[in-house]
């Protein structure tokens, strides 16, 4: 293991190395670190062996997450010596200091400001900084390509599920004033990104907190509420994707902005199962009662809508007929985009008390049917594309061609739409498309004359 560094001089401006691991809201959370960092003089660097002090910023969901969060400290350490914690694994800062005890400090999700301070004892801003010159961008620092951007709009969570321990890392739901997430949605479009992905732990919920009280945006009183949000967004003339949408009966008024083209027609909604009982051992919202038959009335008044959801297999007393219930229902469902895990206990949540737990090999086996079993209906599915044009957002270019994303794909979870003959395209160009072929997850089309 390296020695750790001196503390580097104040003359010149000292280097961080930053990691971020886990979900959109944790990358969120290292874009607001970084650009209060840069605010404040410091350089980012990928580098870890040439920086002055390294923060990894941490997943703490699941085990493999955890297991993959102390390898990453553990590599920092080996590399650079000095190392700052911060993330939803900081929560168990004793487990962290018993792999690692050279850590110099841990923090939990959120604390943004302890985070700086530790930056701050370890590597000192430089006193030659000036904050009226060396300015970062209007839209802060991101970790996205340029033409798309995560855009957060509360923090915690208020539902109880068994599995989760996301209200004991983040807290309880709290709601980003109207005025402030519309005002990062417009510094963002201004800066060219062409796509604004929303994000929370319940996009449904927002505003509940203030009870949905007024605020203002351009001098207009617009009300904290999920669907006047998303009328407003609406208006930037960009993308805008809703994730993580609770079925709330009021999702049912974003459904006509999908019809007319002023938001994605995209919902993604964490199901997480389909049988009564297994929802109720999960202590989900009470989703199964009605929700096939919104989803055919959703898909009746925006017939190009997707719907993309995740699953688990394999939870506490999940029986052989709780998991054929869930595959029926997939059919009836028609979901366009899944994902699937196998349950794996986290500690703190209550689910690991349940008893009858289902063997990994039974989970493994149930894994491979319910993969199988939605490959078929979504290869069927994007089957119906082909011969149709659509609108596509480029990703990068390799030697075959353009990747890009249409509106039915979310970055890094969904399919991607491999173009041919879009000679010239560049990242973050909207191309139209006539869809040539598909395979279960990914389209693939010419570039359209």
């Amino acid at each position: 293991m390296n020695s750790p560094k001196a503390a580097p001089p104040n003359a010149a401006p000292p280097k961080v190395g930053f990691v971020s691991l886990g979900c959109p809201k944790a990358l969120v959370d290292s874009e607001r670190i970084l650009t209060q960092l840069r605010t404040e003089g410091y350089m980012i660097t990928p580098e870890y062996d040439n920086a002055d002090v390294v923060v990894v910023n941490t997943c703490g969901f699941i085990d493999s997450a955890k297991a993959e969060s102390l390898d990453a400290i553990g590599e920092a350490i080996a590399e650079n010596g000095r190392v700052i914690v911060t993330g939803c694994m900081g929560v168990e800062e004793s487990v962290i200091r018993d792999v690692h005890p050279s850590v110099l400090a841990v923090t939990g999700p959120q604390q943004y400001e302890e985070v700086v301070r530790a930056v701050h004892q370890a590597a000192p801003p430089s006193l030659e900084h000036n904050p009226y010159v060396d300015l970062v961008p209007p839209q802060g620092v991101k970790l996205t390509p340029r033409h798309y951007a995560y855009l957060k709009i509360s923090e915690g969570c208020n539902h109880r599920c068994s599995f989760c321990i996301i209200p004991s890392m983040r807290g309880t739901h709290v709601s980003r004033p109207v005025g402030d997430v519309l005002g990062e949605a417009e510094r963002l479009v201004n800066a060219g990104v062409k796509e604004l992905l929303v994000i929370s732990q319940d996009t449904s919920a927002y505003g509940i907190d203030m009870k949905f009280r007024t605020g203002f945006w351009n001098g207009r009183p617009i009300k904290t509420h999920m669907t006047q949000l998303c009328e407003a967004l609406a208006g930037f003339g960009v993308w805008t994707r809703l994730h993580y949408v609770y079925p709330y009966p009021h999702v049912d008024e974003v459904i006509p902005l999908m019809a007319d083209g002023r938001l994605l027609p995209y919902l993604d909604i964490p199901f997480q199962h389909a049988s009564p009982r297994i929802l109720k051992l999960m202590k989900r919202p009470a989703f199964e009662d009605r929700t096939l038959a919104r989803i055919k009335q959703w898909r009746q008044a925006c017939p190009d809508l997707t719907l993309r959801s995740t699953f688990i297999v394999g939870f506490p007393g999940e029986t052989e007929e709780d998991f054929q219930y869930l595959l029926d229902w997939m059919s009836e469902a028609q979901l366009d985009r899944v994902g699937c895990f196998q349950y794996s206990p986290v500690e703190g949540a209550r689910a690991n008390e349940l008893p009858d737990a289902v063997p990994d090999e039974v989970k493994q086996e149930r894994w491979e049917r319910f993969m199988a079993h939605q490959q078929a209906i979504s290869a069927q599915r994007l089957q119906r594309k082909i011969g149709r044009e659509i609108d596509v957002l480029i990703d990068e270019i390799d030697e075959d061609g353009a990747i890009g994303r249409s509106s039915a794909d979310a970055p890094e979870i969904d399919g991607n739409v491999f173009v041919s003959g879009a000679e010239g395209a560049r990242p973050g160009d909207m191309l139209r498309v006539r869809v040539t072929d598909a395979d279960e997850y990914d389209l693939y089309a010419d570039a359209a004359q």
